[in-house]
């Protein structure tokens, strides 16, 4: 008798707490204006991709909300109807903040608490007299916010052979912070280089990487032991879908490999030759929808037997940015 070929989904998987309320915001936004813009100036502009998902984006986007990459994108004229500005999940710097009023723009701010923290760590480090020590991603847009924060005491590093290009004596106060969507097991090295050559350092009470980042790791850990391939879900520039990737490769152990997608288009059916057992996880940013895609293509594959791993249940949930709270549309429309 022949086994069933198997998918073995992680749970929790998709959308995590500040990842649904940065796309909420823009959707609140997006509802009010359908009765109250009448001017012909979009709705809302959003800086940056919102969450970096290019389905999200393009969703939005075909709702009216226009992405920009910078503030001087936009007209003066929105500024003086009042048009929304949104601040994607990501964080932005004080420059750009300093930029956004300056021009008189009617900022709605949908930074991912957990990355405010790490914004307000830089401030209180910075004021207690410390130099810090940033793991993260050059040129990813959360890493640009923090840093910009305080450019002159804040030393971003990617990876351990980094630390060698530090210079600080006994007498520097150093602290640690990293990017909120890396992998813990990808930390682990540098943050052990960076004690080996500054014993002194010092790391904040609670870990900067986020629980959806940890659970959602812990979650493909799993799924990648009991399978011969893992699908992660998400798109190139998402940091946590890559590094679920990453994750997901190691846990494999050489039996087989691990893919990254943004959706069930770009899967490749060779990928699956020979495949009893894939496993399938998403990233925060990637609509539950998309994952549904995968399997479907999967089933078409002959992958009829679907399971799930729980590692955890998550009911973290963060409040819409004040001046929207009144207007939080339902769930269920």
């Amino acid at each position: 008798m022949t086994t069933a070929k198997r998918i073995v989904l992680a749970d929790p998987r998709g959308f995590c707490a500040g990842v649904d309320r940065a796309i909420l915001t823009v959707q609140t936004i997006l509802k009010a204006a359908k009765t109250t813009r009448d001017d012909g100036l979009p709705p809302v502009y959003v800086r940056r991709q919102i969450v970096h998902n290019r389905h999200v984006v393009e969703d939005l986007s075909e709702q009216g909300a226009v992405f920009v990459q910078e503030l001087a994108e936009i007209p003066d004229a929105a500024a003086e109807a009042g048009i929304p500005i949104v601040f994607s999940a990501h964080g932005v710097s004080p420059s750009v903040k300093a930029e956004a009023a300056a021009r008189g723009m009617h900022v709605v701010d949908a930074t991912c608490p957990l990355v405010s923290k790490v914004h307000r760590e830089v401030l209180r480090f910075v004021r207690e007299g410390y130099e810090i020590v940033y793991i993260g991603h050059r040129g990813h847009d959360e890493a640009v916010g923090v840093v910009g924060e305080s450019p002159e005491h804040v030393h971003l590093i990617e990876h351990a052979d980094d630390v060698e290009s530090l210079d600080f004596t006994s007498q520097t106060k150093l602290v640690l912070l990293s990017q909120t969507t890396l992998s813990i097991d990808e930390t682990a090295g540098t943050i052990a280089a960076l004690k080996a050559r500054f014993p002194w350092i010092q790391e904040p009470p609670s870990s900067d990487i986020c629980y959806a980042t940890s659970n959602r790791q812990a979650a493909v850990k799993l799924i990648a032991e009991q399978s011969d391939c893992v699908v992660i879900v998400g798109s190139a520039n998402s940091s946590n879908s890559v590094r679920l990737m990453e994750v997901a490769q190691d846990a494999l152990g050489g039996r087989g490999d691990a893919h990254r997608v943004d959706d069930a288009e770009e899967m490749d059916s060779t990928w699956f030759d020979g495949v009893t057992a894939v496993g399938v996880s998403s990233g925060a940013s990637v609509p539950d929808e998309l994952v549904a895609g995968v399997i479907e293509r999967l089933r078409d594959l002959g992958f009829t037997d679907v399971s799930t791993v729980e590692t955890i249940k998550e009911n973290m949930h963060f409040v819409l940015p004040s001046e929207l709270r009144s207007r939080q549309p339902s769930r269920a429309q």
